[in-house]
């Protein structure tokens, strides 16, 4: 595992890996070409030597007069002097292996790594059209792609509930299908979650956090009705709702253990309805419980305090507590911003509406023209301040809320470990109380007791070291899966950065484009 200084080092590597790798490849391929001139010309050069030693030992020839034998060795001079010219560039290099780095793998490139969980869902809301790209989780031949479609409500009232079409391209040969498209509920994605937790959250592995409840915008869903229903349109809730449903597969699928798990497989290729987790529900006997055992979990954390050892975990957690901060100033930034453009919108539209009115008032025909393109100036401005609302949301506001449901999860995970530790410590707690006792029957001469002690000392001490190898192993999933996570972080946020201000560049193109068009009007009013 790498140490603590070597991860801002392959944070800031990930940004420059296209010219990176390339400039990578190309020394590659001269250095082999290197090695094979040395080779040609240290075999050209045993030749002449063993030629000359021959005629020196004979002593039959003479070097100076024998011009044919000069012409070979001028030539095979002339060869080495043409083939080392272009080799000027490994000069400084004192021995080609050194040079010879092909036995490294070249990471993938982000144009064949992992899309972003963000390509999917925001494309539809961004003017910029986004290529889907695939989902690679360890070999560049192998991908996923998921995407959650057609939200449906099924039912009326307080009963109905919606539907989310699931469909997933993928050429893994652990899957039934290439392609498959299923159905699922809001509580088949929670029940997923669970079960992944359940059986990897407590071996270290951070286990991607599904979005959150809102009953309030679930019952405002359920209750809807009229207008809304016959014109085929869903609240805006259902939408975002459907984006992080996405997300969550997406980051699920990114994992190469959670890929393959049967559950998640399950959910992805039974085309049957799921069996419904009940117990994902907030107002459940199972939901109550869950409620208290978390509040009896945070109590723990409050009150056992465990002595770190590894000061690479207490450095990690102090970076993440920052982290944590500094995301959630920015996610309340990106608020702001995004209130700010809906309020933009409105009142562009506002303004459209005026000058509408205005226009139908006015005598003069060259002037109500133009207040009347000024209208319609206003209304395509309205839907410009709107794509860059939805920018602000789905791109950078979504990111971030995504990310710190992850930094909930790494909290988790080092309270998994931290409880590995407390198991630890009790097992080494009870077998100083049994050897105590073997050493009281001993002295007291109770051999009868001396024995059962004896077996229950070789038992706790086989605890202990299970719970030892626990411990250390969860350490080390934590280490690797934080490694992935900074890699995986660095990926998505160059990703949003660059959709991100591409966003704001076509929607800056729209603006000065309508107002170009609108210019000619302006200037015709006589």
């Amino acid at each position: 595992m790498a140490d603590d200084g070597e991860i801002p080092r392959k944070l800031n590597d990930e940004f420059n890996d296209d010219d990176l790798f390339a400039s990578a490849i190309e020394i590659k391929v001269e250095a082999k070409a290197d090695i094979s001139l040395e080779d040609d010309r240290s075999n050209d050069l045993s030749v002449v030597e063993e030629q000359s030693n021959n005629l020196s030992a004979a002593d039959e020839i003479d070097l100076n007069s024998d011009s044919e034998f000069k012409d070979d060795v001028d030539d095979t001079n002339a060869k080495h002097e043409l083939r080392s010219e272009p080799e000027d560039i490994f000069e400084d290099i004192p021995e080609p292996k050194e040079v010879k780095i092909d036995a490294t793998p070249v990471r993938p490139t982000l144009e064949t790594s992992v899309t972003s969980p963000r390509t999917q869902s925001y494309s539809n809301y961004v003017g910029t059209t986004i290529e889907e790209e695939k989902i690679v989780p360890e070999e560049s031949d192998k991908f996923i792609t998921i995407s959650v479609k057609d939200p449906q409500k099924i039912g009326d009232g307080i009963s109905s509930f919606l539907t989310y079409n699931v469909v997933t391209r993928t050429n893994i040969g652990l899957f039934k299908k290439n392609e498959m498209t299923v159905s699922r509920r809001f509580s088949d994605f929670l029940g997923l979650h669970d079960k992944l937790a359940e059986k990897y959250l407590h071996k270290g592995r951070l286990v991607p956090a599904p979005p959150e409840k809102n009953v309030v915008g679930t019952t405002k869903v359920k209750m809807a009705g009229g207008q809304t229903e016959q014109e085929g349109k869903l609240p805006e809730f259902v939408e975002r709702r459907r984006a992080a449903l996405e997300r969550y597969l997406i980051r699920t699928a990114i994992h190469p253990i959670f890929q393959v798990d049967p559950d998640f497989r399950e959910f992805l290729e039974c085309e049957d309805e799921l069996p419904r987790a009940s117990n994902t529900s907030a107002l459940s006997g199972a939901g109550v419980l869950r409620l208290f055992n978390r509040m009896g979990e945070t109590v723990t954390k409050i009150a056992f305090k465990m002595g770190e050892s590894d000061p690479w975990f207490e450095e990690r957690h102090q970076q993440l507590e920052t982290l944590e901060s500094q995301f959630r100033r920015l996610q309340a930034s990106l608020e702001g911003l995004y209130s700010h453009r809906r309020e933009l919108a409105y009142a562009t539209a506002a303004l459209g509406k005026g000058l509408a009115l205005l226009s139908n008032g006015e005598d003069h025909a060259g002037l109500s023209r133009a207040l009347a393109k000024m209208a319609d100036l206003h209304d395509k401005l309205e839907g410009v301040h709107n794509d860059q609302s939805n920018a602000d949301f789905y791109i950078l506001h979504e990111l971030i809320k995504d990310y710190l449901g992850l930094l909930g999860v790494v909290k988790d995970v080092f309270h998994e470990r931290v409880k590995a530790f407390q198991t630890w410590q009790h097992a080494q707690q009870m077998l100083a109380k049994k050897r105590e006792a073997v050493d009281r029957w001993e002295s007291t001469g109770r051999s009868d007791k001396v024995a059962p002690a004896k077996d229950e000392v070789l038992e706790w001490e086989a605890k202990v070291n299970r719970s030892q190898e626990e411990f250390d192993s969860i350490s080390k999933a934590i280490k690797k899966e934080l490694e992935r996570f900074d890699l995986q972080r660095v990926k998505d946020f160059k990703a949003a950065f660059i959709s991100y201000l591409e966003a704001q560049m076509k929607a800056q193109d729209k603006i000065i484009e309508h107002w170009e068009t609108y210019m000619p009007e302006a200037k015709a009013i006589a």
